[in-house]
């Protein structure tokens, strides 16, 4: 046994993965990182599919399966933190695959680089056509906008938030619980008031783990359309969070919806709303073609609509 080695809590907010799951825990099992020195925290949100089935047909003694009665990811964060003994902490979701050298990494930057959190870059996975050009758009800048962990591969830097983060026990204690609150975008809330305390979140570029793509543009439009409404949340209550990046797509959307009223009426609304939504359209195309000149041509029939999706569901709910 290493026992200069930390004790590493891994917590797993879950719900209804059955079609990842074992990809998903079976990567944490896998890890290269000492087994006495890991414990698993399965905090399951009374899944009604196999999750649970194929959790305790995996399991082994690192294993601890919690229930989460409230179903949402900041309530099983804080189930999983209460209940963890490490002294490292690091949230692993059920739609992801941590590379095997994942906890030892994180560990390591913790230790030697002066850190409070840690996480990598994702490698976007899709298993299916529509799947694969989802996450050729969200791996791009003009899908995703700043978003470092999702556009950039080779590069280590303090950023302002990471996917699948690592943290010492000490900073979770210094910021407090997750709030419950924010049932989406918690870990931009958190980061914040952690980076607000003076601590250093890292994107290191040797930290890998792939994340999998939704499978259809219902499936992409709810899932930002949630991240926007929330967005507004955490604008309310945190107001320097917000970067001006941010805005862009709710401005662009208010441009065409006030364009588009006052094109009934006026002639130069009709001006306004053709230069807005033309001007924009040559923005995605374009982004389009150039985005599927380097992924696939295969992409480009689907990756203009992948792309309004990402920007207009987010912006609708935002000012």
């Amino acid at each position: 046994m290493n026992i200069s080695l930390p004790f590493v809590s891994v917590i797993m907010p879950i719900r209804n993965e059955e079609g990842f799951i074992a990809r998903s825990l079976g990567a944490v099992l896998d890890q290269d990182y000492p087994a006495e020195k890991i414990e698993i925290l399965i905090v399951d949100g009374l899944s009604s599919d196999r999750t649970r089935d194929i959790v305790r047909e995996m399991s082994d003694s690192r294993v601890r399966l919690l229930d989460n009665p409230q179903q949402i990811v900041p309530y099983a964060l804080n189930q999983g933190i209460a209940a963890a003994s490490g002294e490292i902490i690091v949230r692993v979701d059920g739609h992801c695959e941590i590379a095997p050298d994942y906890i030892r990494r994180c560990v390591a930057h913790l230790q030697e680089d002066g850190v409070d959190g840690v996480g990598g870059p994702l490698e976007t996975i899709g298993e299916t056509p529509m799947a694969g050009s989802i996450a050729v758009a969200m791996s791009s800048g003009f899908g995703v906008g700043g978003s470092a962990f999702r556009t950039t591969q080779d590069k280590t830097m303090l950023v302002d938030t990471v996917a699948f983060p690592a943290y010492t026990r000490q900073a979770l204690a210094a910021a407090g619980p997750f709030d419950e609150e924010f049932v989406r975008n918690q870990d931009d809330e958190y980061n914040y008031r952690l980076r607000k305390m003076g601590r250093r979140i890292l994107l290191a570029a040797d930290v890998k783990a792939r994340y999998y793509s939704r499978s259809s543009l219902r499936k992409l439009g709810r899932q930002y359309y949630q991240y926007g409404f929330w967005k507004v949340r955490v604008l309310q209550k945190h107001p320097g969070q917000m970067q001006p990046r941010q805005f862009v797509p709710p401005l662009f959307v208010a441009a065409l919806l006030g364009s588009g009223l006052l094109a009934l009426f006026k002639p130069l609304g009709r001006i306004f709303f053709a230069a807005a939504a033309g001007s924009y359209l040559l923005a995605n195309l374009l982004a389009s073609l150039l985005t599927a000149r380097q992924a696939g041509r295969e992409h480009l029939p689907r990756l203009p609509f992948i792309f309004a999706i990402l920007h207009l569901s987010k912006a609708v709910r935002l000012p």
